[in-house]
């Protein structure tokens, strides 16, 4: 005799045969066993997979990408009085005196981007990039502004960019993972896992953290005394009761247990493979200034490229270093000598190889830096107004740079891109309307960017 709890409408449907509904419940947990199925979006479009580097603690817009000549002639100086009207800053007091930019720029490539010393490598690919100068963000904390630029809310329980992309298009490998995270510099983002979590959204859509090296993820090989076909009787086992109460109740957090197992199973094969970054050339090495066997963001960015050719659907680097409330100078030409090379070789060996049509790269942090000096003479303060990210790829327009800050870089003053803007634009290019790649939770009908945001057309290709 079946438990009460057990008379449910699914079992009503499923045992007593009712036409339509039967095979639509049929239809419904062939969706629900395989929850990562590949799928399309709203549209046809170019990008496939995106590779996301963020540079947590939030870069200096004003000593890499935004050279403000005004800002050095008023080095010393107080801000304007009515620039600061309604200001408020993290730390400092907004009165503080000016900080002119302490690295030069130059002009480079075809379209003439302008890109400071400490970006050699970056300023060999902006015919490749779009620079945005106009990025504005609502917060100026990092675990707010880190939520913000990853979940689309400065709240926790929302899911992540990768998780809706996840979410919206599955994946198309069955042996990794379909969104993983890479964390090097001194820490971890301080929006902790929520920063790649899956909110209201079933959890097999969460970004799965690995390590730089080794196995990508502990306990993965098998315990002493087991072999392989003792671990796929028992997983058999496991699954047929999972998919059993599956049945009966239709939770995806079944659907997500199922999927975990298995994949873990397969990742014993496909992960050493995957980490073996000795395999690369030498030349393909020495072009990223990775080391096999040495954790780096260098290896995570040249292992994020090998994952997209796999078939992962969206791969996160955090790279948490980029706080320069003092020594400036010193910490971000540290942070760009640990970055830039990576980065550039990683959108050139993505062209290389064919990819980069089909993969989105973002770059950047959660918001910029203040005009104003913290920390005596070197260092800046968290600021929301104005800062910038680059992308590539995937249908983004190369070669642009969109956007302007005012004189002293303390305002994005033409083509402003909020956060909710840059979400709708890259949903865009994932083939995706972001009024309509939704999911309901608690009565209401929640996406990525809320209820605002619109695409940038400027950016498209």
């Amino acid at each position: 005799m079946n438990h009460p709890l057990d008379v449910t409408r699914r079992w009503f449907l499923r045992d007593c045969g009712v036409g339509l509904g039967a095979a639509a419940l049929q239809q419904l947990l062939a969706a629900s066993s395989d929850p990562l199925a590949a799928r399309k979006g709203h549209f046809e479009s170019k990008a496939k997979s995106v590779i996301f580097l963020f540079m947590a603690g939030a870069p200096s817009h004003l000593e890499l990408f935004d050279n403000k000549p005004q800002l050095t002639k008023f080095d010393g100086t107080l801000p304007p009085a009515d620039l600061l009207k309604g200001y408020r800053a993290a730390f400092i007091n907004p009165n503080s005196k000016l900080m002119g930019p302490k690295f030069k720029f130059a002009r480079h490539g075809q379209c003439g981007a302008e890109v400071s010393e400490l970006l050699p490598h970056t300023a060999g690919i902006v015919d490749d990039i779009a620079i945005v100068k106009s990025m504005v963000t609502d917060a100026f904390n990092h675990a707010p502004g880190q939520l913000m630029m990853n979940t689309g809310s400065q709240q926790f329980g929302r899911p992540s960019f990768g998780a809706w992309v996840t979410y919206g298009l599955g994946a198309e490998t069955k042996d990794l993972p379909a969104f993983v995270v890479f964390s090097s510099g001194k820490k971890g983002p301080s929006g902790g896992n929520s920063c790649w979590g899956s909110g209201f959204l079933p959890t097999v859509y969460q970004g799965v953290q690995f390590r730089g090296s080794g196995d990508p993820v502990l306990y993965l090989s098998n315990p002493r005394g087991i072999d392989n076909e003792i671990q796929r009787e028992s997983l058999d086992a496991i699954r047929a009761m999972n998919q059993r109460r599956l049945e009966v109740t239709g939770d995806p957090e079944i659907s997500t247990r199922i999927n975990s197992f298995e994949m873990a199973f397969r990742m014993q094969s496909s992960a050493p493979e995957l980490m073996d970054i000795g395999k690369e050339s030498k030349a393909t090495l020495d072009m990223y200034g990775a080391e096999a066997g040495k954790p780096s963001f260098a290896n995570n960015c040249l292992l994020a490229r090998r994952l997209v050719e796999r078939g992962v659907r969206f791969v996160q680097l955090y790279h948490e270093a980029w706080d320069q409330h003092g020594n400036l100078v010193k910490d971000i030409a540290k942070n760009c000598k640990d970055t830039d090379q990576a980065c550039a070789a990683l959108v050139k060996d993505l062209k290389q190889r064919g990819l980069l049509d089909s993969t989105l790269v973002i770059w950047g942090g959660e918001f910029g830096r203040t005009p104003m000096v913290q920390g005596g003479s070197d260092g800046r303060d968290h600021h929301p107004n104005a800062f910038t990210m680059w992308m590539a790829g995937g249908g983004i327009k190369p070669g642009l740079t969109l956007g302007e800050s005012d004189d002293l870089g303390f305002n994005a003053t033409k083509n402003k891109v909020h956060v909710h803007d840059l979400h709708a634009t890259l949903l865009h290019l994932l083939g995706f309307d972001h009024l309509r790649l939704t999911h309901k939770f608690q009565g209401r009908e929640y996406r990525l960017t809320d209820v605002h945001g619109n695409p940038v057309k400027e950016l498209l290709a």
